[in-house]
């Protein structure tokens, strides 16, 4: 089992926060540390956000909430062997040839460390002062990821279709690895998504949605695409691994490895104040302990 350790840019956002938070994570022995995304918080705003019961944006105007990309640049600086995943980034509202140049060369300079999580967002007023129109953005999100790995592929790569063309253009560096896709979503049609063309599926660990079924329909819609179930990794959150749990850790690590999850996401909040302690602990009593699980 793999841990993950969620929120790192916005509940750290500036440069001595992310080089504390990074280093902490990864002396603890946490596989990966995620960076959260959104471009824009309009003052109003009528959608529904989906992962809180007050349908509201946790976080105000003015908090500050630093770009995903650049963040995880900067904690990548400071660290070895973490990993870092964005958790996720909206896909729709990014160019993806920028986005395709920028990844690449974020996994570059980290030495293959870099996990590039999509979603295709909630918020229509966002997308609305971006200048991306809501609609199809699943659509868009599907051809987006299709045109950065052409682009990743090799040189002189060509992509024609309903939002994006390109003929004979190369763009480098190369990643330094293969950029793993991980679809992050609370309904089906993200499950889908995941197992159409990704590599991993991460239903938010704030929704109230049982992600089993998610799992489901994820391995359903793999096998449908011709490819591997088991090569979907899944990602799950874990409450009772919290401080201040009285839940014997064991049992919910195995209950989840049972169900196929092979990643366990779980928010940085929970271990403040005494940060530096809490992360420690949590490596010493349930990342060392299950690491084989």
């Amino acid at each position: 089992m793999k841990f993950a350790l969620h929120f790192g840019n916005n509940t750290f956002p500036d440069l001595a926060g992310a080089t504390r938070v990074a280093r902490l994570a990864e002396a603890a022995g946490f596989d990966t540390l995620l960076a959260v995304d959104h471009v824009v918080f309009p003052d109003n705003y009528s959608s529904v956000y989906p992962y809180g019961a007050s349908g509201r944006l946790p976080v105000g105007r003015s908090g500050a909430f630093p770009d995903p990309l650049i963040w995880i640049a900067c904690a990548a600086a400071v660290t070895s062997r973490l990993k870092f995943l964005t958790g996720v980034i909206i896909l729709p509202q990014r160019n993806p040839l920028i986005l395709a140049k920028q990844v690449a060369t974020l996994d570059y300079m980290s030495n293959g460390r870099f996990e590039l999580g999509i979603g295709v967002g909630w918020l229509k007023e966002e997308f609305e002062a971006v200048g991306v129109p809501f609609a199809k953005r699943g659509k868009r999100a599907d051809e987006y990821v299709a045109a950065m790995k052409a682009l990743w592929a090799e040189d002189g790569a060509s992509f024609s279709g309903e939002f994006v063309n390109f003929r004979a253009v190369s763009c480098n560096p190369k990643p330094a690895s293969r950029v793993p896709i991980i679809v992050g979503g609370h309904t089906e049609a993200a499950a889908r998504r995941a197992g159409r063309l990704g590599d991993g599926f991460f239903p938010s660990i704030g929704s109230s949605v049982d992600p089993m079924p998610l799992y489901e329909v994820a391995r359903r819609a793999a096998a449908e695409a011709g490819r591997d179930p088991g090569e979907i990794e899944l990602f799950a959150g874990c409450p009772d691994l919290l401080p201040g749990s009285t839940v014997e850790p064991q049992a919910a690590v195995e209950e989840r490895a049972r169900r196929g999850v092979k990643r366990i996401v779980v928010p940085v909040g929970p271990f403040l104040p005494s940060l530096e302690e809490s992360l420690m602990r949590f490596g010493e009593t349930v990342i060392r302990p299950f690491a084989g699980v």
